[in-house]
């Protein structure tokens, strides 16, 4: 495993592009595109302010750059590196801004959700898609980009409309049985929406693409109730993660609950592996990490160094009970991700929040839990393999596998506390990012 040089960061702000050719990141108000391979520049703009989101557009050609505080977005070419693009949202503010799935139209949400602005690239003509619900996830695309599902809020009463995204044409508009519509997420196969509404009410509500109600689920009434949603890439499951620490699975077929995950505080079965990360002090066992002098820091001097136990069940996890006085309790699933292949299942509970679950889906059983020395920060599955990674906010990274895992640490001069990451398009590599810093962590083959 190689890495490469820390290079400056700001924002969190470093991204692949869809084809894995470009790393995009930011300095301030600096974009920096370079090339994968070498991680030379290709391309350095300059925006009008310090930039706080960028995204891709779909076929990799253009750079979104969105500076809310000026309410401006700006857009920049790769091919044409003299072509730019400035939208400007004036008064009314800018809170979100998206690309569409053809690359070619930009959405930007106005301060107070007063409205979507639709902006083509192309022609140039603005569309207004009027009403957008402030919630944690109003509009969300079809994962082939034919349709695109808008929350809305009129009258005080929530509504879903879809539109076709090759026109922007209005396809159906309905209203949804929830009190506070919270987010909604597309199927992948794009045939069945989830709604689901505000910690206040557990009830989750399923939909075709014309609008008709498929099914609805509520596990419980009067406590706070669903905290977390995910599909499974194949659409056979949804997973709901509520605040009363258990995940529940529906089937596509009855859209009824197969099973539940608990998260107990012990860990008591012998079927289950528990790897407990511990200190260790540098070993010349270090020697056998090599940094080519092109990728890595000059060196192999490490800090303190961890590896993995397994432990002997039972075993307790470190458990924080939360403030019931405060809002926003650390209590519940709050993170769910399937594995590309659908086999298995990443839980992460906030009352533990050291700990990662991993579940079997095709047995339906709890299969390793991952316990950290400080609590987890991001999750990420690799998007062609069954392999997991995760950081916590410090010099190492924590790779699992159906074979096991493994706590790297990266070199000292880096100085690098790893707060997030994201995986390229291969599964060869990935970006490494702390809140000044980023690098790029290479796999070798034989590792891969």
């Amino acid at each position: 495993m190689n890495f490469s040089e820390p290079f400056k960061l700001s924002g969190l702000l470093a991204r692949f592009s869809p084809d894995g050719q470009c790393l995009a990141s930011c300095v301030q108000h600096r974009l920096v595109v370079r090339d994968v391979s070498s991680l030379q520049v290709r391309q350095l703009y300059t925006c009008l302010d310090q930039i706080q989101y960028i995204e891709w557009s779909s076929d990799s050609l253009f750079i979104l750059c969105a500076m809310y505080k000026r309410g401006i977005v700006q857009v920049w070419s790769l091919e044409q590196p003299d072509w730019h693009c400035k939208i400007d949202e004036g008064s009314a503010g800018l809170v979100a801004s998206c690309w569409s799935p053809d690359g070619r139209h930009i959405l930007n949400t106005t301060e107070f959700h007063l409205r979507i602005t639709v902006w083509s690239l192309c022609t140039k003509s603005v569309s207004y898609i009027k009403y957008p619900k402030a919630c944690q996830q109003g509009v969300v695309f079809t994962k082939d980009g034919r349709y695109m599902a808008v929350a809305e809020r009129r009258d005080c009463k929530d509504f879903i409309s879809i539109f076709v995204c090759s026109n922007w044409q209005l396809l159906r508009h309905f209203d949804t049985e929830t009190q506070d519509l919270f987010g909604i997420e597309w199927a992948p196969n794009g045939c069945v929406l989830a709604a689901w509404d505000s910690c206040l009410e557990y009830k989750l509500l399923l939909y075709s693409l014309d609008g008709r109600l498929l099914s609805s689920y509520r596990a419980y009434e009067w406590p706070l109730g669903i905290k977390s949603v995910a599909w499974s890439p194949s659409s056979q499951f949804l997973a709901i993660g509520s605040f009363d620490e258990k995940v529940r699975i529906l089937n596509h077929v009855t859209w009824k609950k197969i099973t539940e995950f608990e998260h107990p505080a012990t860990i008591a079965s012998k079927k289950t592996t528990v790897y407990k990360e511990v200190e260790k002090s540098p070993s010349v066992e270090t020697e056998k990490l090599s940094f080519s002098r092109t990728r890595a820091l000059a060196g192999s001097a490490f800090s303190t160094q961890s590896k993995y136990e397994i432990s002997q069940v039972p075993v307790s996890l470190q458990y924080i009970k939360p403030v019931a006085d405060r809002a926003n309790p650390k209590v519940g699933v709050g993170m769910l991700a399937f594995s590309a292949d659908n086999c298995f299942l990443a839980t992460k509970n906030d009352n533990s929040p050291n700990a990662v679950w991993i579940w079997d889906v095709r047995r339906l059983k709890l299969l390793v839990v991952l316990e950290q020395l400080c609590p987890v920060q991001c999750v990420r599955w690799e998007p062609r393999r069954p392999r997991l990674a995760l950081c916590t906010a410090s010099a190492r990274l924590c790779l699992w596998a159906p074979g096991g895992c493994v706590a790297v640490q990266l070199p000292r001069e880096g100085d690098i506390q790893i707060m997030s990451l994201s995986w390229h398009c291969s599964g060869d590599s990935m970006v490494l990012l702390s809140k000044d810093n980023f690098c790029v962590c290479y796999l070798e083959r034989e590792e891969v």
